[in-house]
């Protein structure tokens, strides 16, 4: 426990799984559900919910709702469960584990946190009204508590906002502020700074920014990564062109240190579970050898020289297998490479170059040249020679580093005059998408950065990846001279159209709020991997 109050995660996860087996080797299970139910919070807060929703889950075993003196630990478990469930959009579920923390705590303290947890998993559902409900419960229970007063009076002032936009929210924050100035509670700074941005940015866009800036600071200070990833966000959208850069950059650097350090703790705590689990196994293994040893000694004797016998002739038989079935793949492959570029040079000669010396012969011996059916003809060409570039690149696709392939791709129509930023296009997020969904994408962002290079006039455009559990996102941003009203149906637009259906994703396309143009690409990531 006082690791983990000191911060050193591993260490105190490494300490509770070590308890955890003490604790049942001596047939406490009590014990041993407390150390899970702080393994599963340090798994939760470092991120790895999945985590702490599986060791959350394995907690309840050792526990008996039927018992009162379990009551506290069950509360602490649900909450627990409800904050990875929330973390990973699963709104629904994340109630139902907070309604069974209320109804086991009693404490009037946690229940008033587990109440504010469910209301605010009611506010990203959408549900305002649910969660106005239960803030307005909560601030009447709040006495002498400063910190959980200045708590509830920033979420009530915000979800009344949310639900009325026209509400005067300013007084309220402002005072939770101060209070927590006073406090000099740094963590409830950090919120009301967020929460006076959000309220900001419409209404005084400098305001805003000054929130931003001093969210960012705070963040810093608590050494919170996750806020100052979301200050550095909300000042890449409020603040003008000169100032973006700076900000996108420090967001960029703090993004991907964050997912090293988060996957380095992951992967530590994956290792110390694993290890705990292997210590088990061993020592279940050599009681085992011990009370059979004077028969396992002969028997291994036994086993050892016939498996060297064994082992001897399918070695030989492998290594003699191995060299003929490399030889067959080999010489398989290439004659498969050697029939496809056959196969595509032909298809090129038929369709490409004996269509051009077509219109080459008409152009020459007609003096009344039908432009636009020369044009057709040759669009008619270029089509079929894409389905011929779509083919031979589809073969390869899979073989390629395709996040750099696309890093290529957008920073070829970077300028002097214009600056492309990209974000989010790691290895990973590209990882088991399929060829055919990989060469629909990287046409759809050629078509919309072709469109840039030639309307835009804009001096930066930003390119961010998302990928969640059920959709593949594309946020593309610049601050150009935006779209016309009147939205041309051209070949560009009508193709990047066809090839969204074709992944049953959709495109949305807007102007921004001052300048530029906004651009969304989704796709399920479920239909790209089955």
């Amino acid at each position: 426990m006082a690791y983990r109050e000191k911060g050193q995660a591993d260490s105190a996860f490494r300490y509770f799984s070590q308890a955890k087996e003490a604790f049942l080797e001596n047939a406490d299970s009590l014990g041993a559900g407390k150390c899970l139910i702080n393994m599963a919070i340090i798994l939760t807060n470092s991120g790895d919910y999945f985590g702490g929703q599986e060791t959350s889950l394995e907690a309840l075993r050792y526990f008996d709702e039927s018992n009162p003196a379990h009551h506290y630990y069950l509360g602490s478990n649900f909450n627990n469960l409800g904050i990875a469930t929330h973390q990973l959009k699963d709104t629904e579920r994340a109630i139902a584990f907070y309604d069974s923390a209320i109804r086991l705590s009693n404490d009037s303290l946690d229940t008033r946190l587990y109440l504010n947890n469910k209301a605010d998993a009611y506010n990203d559902d959408g549900q305002h009204a649910a969660a106005l409900a239960i803030y307005e419960r909560i601030i009447k229970e709040v006495s002498k508590n400063k910190r959980e007063y200045a708590r509830v009076l920033t979420n009530t002032a915000d979800t009344r906002w949310r639900i009325n936009p026209a509400y005067d929210a300013a007084p309220a924050l402002l005072e939770a502020l101060q209070i927590r100035e006073r406090e000099h509670d740094l963590w409830g700074m950090n919120s009301s700074y967020a929460h006076l941005s959000e309220y900001y940015a419409r209404k005084l866009p400098d305001s805003a920014i000054w929130y931003a800036h001093k969210r960012y600071a705070v963040a810093r200070q608590i050494k919170s990564a996750a806020d100052q990833i979301s200050a550095l966000r909300q000042l890449i959208r409020l603040s003008p062109d000169g100032s973006i850069r700076q900000y996108f950059e420090a967001y960029q650097r703090l993004s991907d240190s964050v997912q090293r350090a988060r996957a380095a703790a992951n992967n530590q705590f994956a290792l110390i579970r694993y290890e705990a689990e292997k210590s088990k196994a061993d020592n279940l293994r050599l009681q085992n050898e011990n009370a059979e040893k004077a028969y396992q000694i002969n028997r291994q004797r036994m086993l050892m020289l016939m498996i060297a016998f064994l082992t001897a002739g399918l070695g030989a038989f492998a290594i003699y297998w191995y060299k003929k079935r490399k030889q067959q793949l080999e010489l398989h492959a290439q004659n498969q490479i050697k029939a496809h570029q056959l196969k595509t040079s032909r298809k090129i000669h038929d369709v490409v170059a004996n269509g051009i010396y077509r219109v080459m012969t008409e152009i020459e011996n007609k003096s009344d040249i039908n432009r636009e059916g020369i044009l057709d003809r040759l669009e008619d060409m270029y089509e079929k020679s894409r389905d011929i570039s779509y083919e031979t690149e589809n073969a390869s696709i899979q073989e390629q580093d395709f996040s750099e392939r696309i890093a290529t791709l957008l920073r070829s129509f970077a300028t002097d005059a214009t600056k492309v930023m990209i974000s989010g296009n790691s290895v990973e997020v590209w990882k088991d998408i399929p060829g055919y969904t990989r060469h629909e994408v990287w046409h759809i962002l050629e078509e919309i950065m072709v469109n840039m290079r030639k309307h835009s006039r804009a001096t930066h455009a930003l390119i961010l990846f998302q990928r969640g559990d059920i959709q593949f996102d594309i946020h593309y941003s610049d601050n150009g001279v935006g779209m016309p009203k009147e939205l041309p149906q051209g070949n560009g637009l009508a193709s990047m159209s066809s090839r969204i259906e074709i992944l049953d994703g959709s495109i949305m396309i807007e102007n921004g709020r001052q300048q530029g143009v906004n651009i969304l690409v989704s796709f399920p990531v479920a239909s790209t991997t089955g």
